[in-house]
């Protein structure tokens, strides 16, 4: 992952420091101020290899890992005071007091160890169980984050909705998603590059947004999961909201206790429900059944048969709703002109 401009001026700043401090030292110890120079650099080396060593390890990573270790180092403590080094096998001991030094370096180094690999698996919802009053949840006004799936990577409605700031919240976007984008845009059959590339544009768009905050998440988890099973997991990690299309993978994700967010779903809630005495305009396409009838369409697809109005095929005319009926295919309406022809 590229660095940001942010990180390289920290780094650039830190390098300058550690090189300053180096020759300070060497100075005040009567050694040369290269060889300062020298520790500053290998000084700041060592950083650097670390910050490469934890670049996946977020910040979340590290609350749970110091949360394991303080519960390991407490476990530790307890074996170590509960009289143990006064059984008779350490009191017999040539050198007891450094056989219990020792000792006690490996229980705590273990438990210590164990703490924090036991933490760094745990999700959410165990360090509830553990601590029943804390919940490690966002609080503030913008909003719970929202990660993008593969089916709605690609939907020019993820821009327009988030471009009118209706949907709050940091829009997390995985990186093995944009992995996944960019393996299909590299694919040899074409529908597929296709909507790659067209998933890779919208990505691309988005970050561009003014209205949306965009975060690109590194943490893959494991690559022997499936995509959706990745994305579950990662909603979870973060407490996160999951946009998506998939209708299986939003069953999956509520199962797992996690908000889903759906485009199909938001359009069916706000789809208008006509009822009796409504009025709309209506721009008429067929015939009808009856000989007097004809036919239009709602954006939703849904049909309405108006009465008397089979002359005005290809107008758009005023009509009244008169009634309604469900069928297998879906919803019909009945309507009447506003104003009849005389």
């Amino acid at each position: 992952m590229k660095s940001s401009w942010s990180m390289r001026l920290v780094r650039a700043l830190f390098f300058a420091l550690s090189v300053f401090v180096g020759i300070a030292i060497a100075l005040g110890m009567g050694e040369p101020a290269w060889v300062g120079a020298l520790m500053g650099l290998g000084y700041m080396g060592l950083l650097l290899v670390l910050d490469v060593m934890f670049a996946r390890f977020s910040l979340r990573d590290f609350s749970h890992a110091t949360i394991g270790l303080a519960i390991g180092l407490f476990c530790a403590w307890l074996v170590t005071r509960i009289g143990v080094f006064q059984l008779t096998y350490f009191q017999n001991q040539e050198n007891p007091e450094v056989v219990q030094n020792i000792v006690e370096v490996c229980v705590y180094g273990s438990l210590a160890y164990l703490g924090v690999s036991f933490a760094l698996r745990s999700d959410r919802d165990h360090f509830a169980f553990l601590i029943p009053f804390v919940r490690f949840r966002r609080e503030g006004s913008e909003g719970e984050p929202v990660v993008i799936d593969l089916s709605v990577a690609g939907d020019s409605r993820v821009l327009r909705v988030l471009g009118t700031g209706f949907l709050s919240g940091t829009v997390v976007m995985p990186r093995f998603v944009l992995d996944e984008l960019q393996r299909m845009a590299d694919s040899e059959d074409m529908i597929t590059s296709q909507r790659g590339r067209r998933g890779l544009e919208m990505m691309e768009k988005l970050r561009g947004l003014p209205e949306a905050r965009v975060s690109v998440h590194e943490n893959a988890g494991s690559a022997d999961l499936p995509v959706e099973a990745r994305l579950v997991t990662l909603a979870r990690e973060v407490n996160a909201r999951l946009l998506t299309n998939d209708e299986a993978l939003a069953r999956v994700a509520r199962l797992r206790g996690i908000t889903v967010l759906s485009f199909p779903e938001l359009v069916a809630a706000l789809t208008v429900e006509l009822g009796v005495g409504d009025e709309l305009n209506l721009l008429l396409t067929k015939p009808g059944k009856e000989k007097h009838q004809a036919v239009g369409y709602l954006d939703n697809g849904t049909m309405i048969v108006v009465n008397q109005a089979a002359a005005l095929i290809g107008q758009s005319v005023e009509v009244i709703v008169c009634g309604a009926h469900t069928t297998t295919a879906g919803r019909l309406i009945f309507a009447e002109l506003k104003n009849k022809p005389v």
